[in-house]
């Protein structure tokens, strides 16, 4: 059995090895919904984030409270009231407010101060610190209804945030802010993690919600024909969000993604929308190349786009030296010519530092990735991981099952992105009959 498990945990530890340092030093914002906390999750999400801030990572953490607050509300017989979305704060909900964040925020710092031995837990240190690093201003009255003690965030104490966290601890932030005459003012956990984000410039803004992420097509019914769209470039969730009714509720499709469309418009890179219902689901997002819920991701920051034809003599340039050894397959001028807009490519400062083709069978519900190339120059900084993503999408936006590729030297790299090994006569028929039997390229295939 031991031997079984060194096979499978090895291989799968080496994988992960790039994720840890890629984030290592990098700052992460995690919202988590009062939800997550009221299902029993805390526990297991301590773990993970003491798991993930060992590895290097600064992490800010927001916890919301509407359930807990809501049933605060219940026990004084006081009813909930919301509008366009968010809570209106009078001046019970404010004390039942100020009660459930006391009440919670004893509870996190409980959980992060566990240590028993054979747990997760054992041998970690957590310095969990909050304080008021949060000036608030008042919602005011809007549309007619007056909001009373509900708030925005006004200003972020960034300095103070920054030196806690270079100080090892973690920022554990409730949803309230202060006006500089000392009122309080209760805030909406996604619109304050998102403000702390843009302000710090996090590298992720992470929320933990009730909702799997956002679906391929949000019109229709959950469901395995229905997939969770795993990457969403900035314009595709701005279209999105721009055909979405208003959210009234955290369970609408627009109320996490407009959040994440803020936060990627002002400059953080990458915004998460993940369940808190999947144990593990922020290692699973943070540690996996495929990851689990549905990351909005600003591509502008990437220079990631569709190939035309002025980029033939780059791509040119950048698969050459690949044919000459073999790697790839030669091909000439005018096929690349051709099939221009085929290809995606990455591009840094008008330089094209990596592209692949993708070639449809849409009978057979599935599509070739070829001449997939990262320059020496870059590689190891992820660009092939960008480009393959991206390839994915592509595919998925066809309604294709599936990409292929073939490969004699490079099997590892996919494989280690999910792809398995088929045998030739798997292929689709027209790709079949141009399949080159004496170079035995591998098959390889990825569902998605």
């Amino acid at each position: 059995m031991s031997t079984v498990f060194n096979f499978t945990f090895v291989p799968w530890f080496r994988s992960v090895a790039p994720y840890i340092h890629m984030h290592r030093g990098k700052t992460f914002v995690v919202g988590i919904a009062g939800e997550a906390i009221a299902a029993g999750k805390l526990q297991h999400l301590a773990q993970d984030l003491a798991l993930i801030q060992s590895m290097g990572v600064k992490i800010v953490l927001v916890h919301g409270f509407r359930p807990q607050v809501n049933e605060q509300l219940h026990a004084k017989g006081h009813a909930a009231k919301y509008s366009h979305g968010m809570r209106i704060t009078d001046s019970v909900a404010l004390d039942c407010a100020q009660e459930a964040a006391g009440q919670l925020r004893y509870e996190i710092e409980a959980a992060f101060s566990q240590g028993l031995p054979n747990t997760p837990m054992a041998g970690s240190t957590v310095r969990v610190i909050s304080g008021n690093f949060i000036t608030a201003k008042p919602v005011g009255v809007v549309d007619g209804v007056d909001f009373q003690h509900s708030g925005l965030v006004r200003k972020v104490d960034v300095a103070g945030i920054m030196r806690t966290l270079d100080f090892g601890a973690m920022v554990l932030l409730s949803p309230f802010g202060f006006s500089p005459t000392g009122e309080a003012f209760n805030l909406s956990m996604e619109e304050l993690a998102t403000s702390v984000a843009i302000a710090l410039q996090a590298d992720k803004l992470i929320f933990l919600t009730e909702v799997p992420g956002i679906r391929l097509n949000p019109a229709q019914p959950e469901g395995e024909d229905n997939p969770i769209d795993t990457e969403l470039p900035l314009a595709a969730a701005e279209k999105l969000l721009a055909e979405l009714p208003s959210p009234t509720q955290p369970t609408d499709t627009a109320f996490y993604l407009q959040h994440c469309v803020k936060a990627c418009k002002h400059g953080v890179e990458r915004s998460h929308i993940l369940p808190f219902a999947v144990d593990g689901a922020l290692l699973l997002e943070i540690y996996v190349h495929d990851g689990i819920g549905t990351m909005v991701i600003d591509e502008k920051l990437e220079s990631l786009r569709e190939a035309t034809h002025e980029d033939v003599g780059g791509i040119l340039q950048l698969i050459e030296p690949f044919e000459k050894d073999g790697t790839l397959v030669k091909r000439n001028r005018s096929e690349i010519d051709r099939d221009a807009g085929l290809y995606s490519v990455i591009e840094h400062d008008g330089v094209i530092f990596g592209c692949a083709a993708l070639y449809p069978y849409a009978e057979a519900k599935t599509a070739e990735m070829a001449a997939l190339t990262v320059s020496p120059q870059s590689q190891g900084q992820g660009d092939g991981e960008k480009i393959l993503k991206r390839i994915e999408q592509r595919a998925k936006a066809m309604g294709l099952d599936s990409i292929f590729v073939l490969t004699t030297r490079t099997m590892h790299w996919f494989f280690k992105r999910g792809f398995t090994q088929v045998d030739a006569d798997w292929l689709p028929e027209a790709r079949k009959r141009k399949y080159n039997w004496d170079r035995k390229s591998l098959v390889l295939v990825k569902k998605l």
